[in-house]
């Protein structure tokens, strides 16, 4: 039976914060220090975050689960981003960012990440994007690959900071 996605509500924090610390690391370059991460997942990925995440109107969570265990996540955030390099490598206006998107390493290859990823872009085109874009770290191949089979392209780079080291990313941009 393949795996159910369904939006998250504030009683998932805990499932979401959980799926989020098993994951995060799978995503991370070789040299990103186990204390690095665990900070960032303390500071960023917490229960107590993703109570936070759940109660912003411009973000919609969604909770994979099979057999009522949870075993990915999604987090789109609408709006302009922030960040000077992302805007500039964006062309298509009302946008969203495919925040997060992780399964457990179980899922890999299966329906979760594809169920995931449909959630998020239905939920960015109803709210009105015209395109979605995502970060994601220049060394993470087989992601890069699933965003490419997922109709997303290349657009620019940006940094992303973790622990107390930039890494290096690639934005990714769709339109919808």
């Amino acid at each position: 039976m393949p795996a159910v996605v369904r939006a998250a509500s504030a009683a998932d924090a805990q499932a979401l914060a959980g799926v989020a610390a098993a994951t995060f690391a799978l995503a991370c370059p070789p040299h990103v220090t186990p204390e690095a991460i665990a900070t960032f997942i303390a500071n960023v990925l917490s229960e107590e975050r993703f109570v936070e995440y759940l109660a912003d109107p411009a973000r919609d969570l969604f909770l994979a689960e099979d057999g009522g265990t949870a075993t990915g996540y999604a987090m789109l955030v609408t709006g302009e981003p922030s960040d000077p390099d992302v805007q500039a490598a964006l062309s298509l206006r009302p946008t969203s960012e495919l925040s997060k998107i992780y399964v457990l390493p179980d899922q890999h290859g299966g329906a979760t990440s594809r169920l995931l990823m449909a959630a998020a872009l239905d939920a960015a085109r109803a709210r009105g994007s015209g395109g979605a874009w995502l970060g994601v770290n220049q060394l993470n191949e087989r992601a890069q690959r699933f965003y490419a089979k997922s109709g997303f392209t290349q657009v620019g780079t940006k940094r992303f900071l973790v622990g107390d080291r930039y890494e290096d990313d690639y934005v990714f941009e769709q339109p919808l």
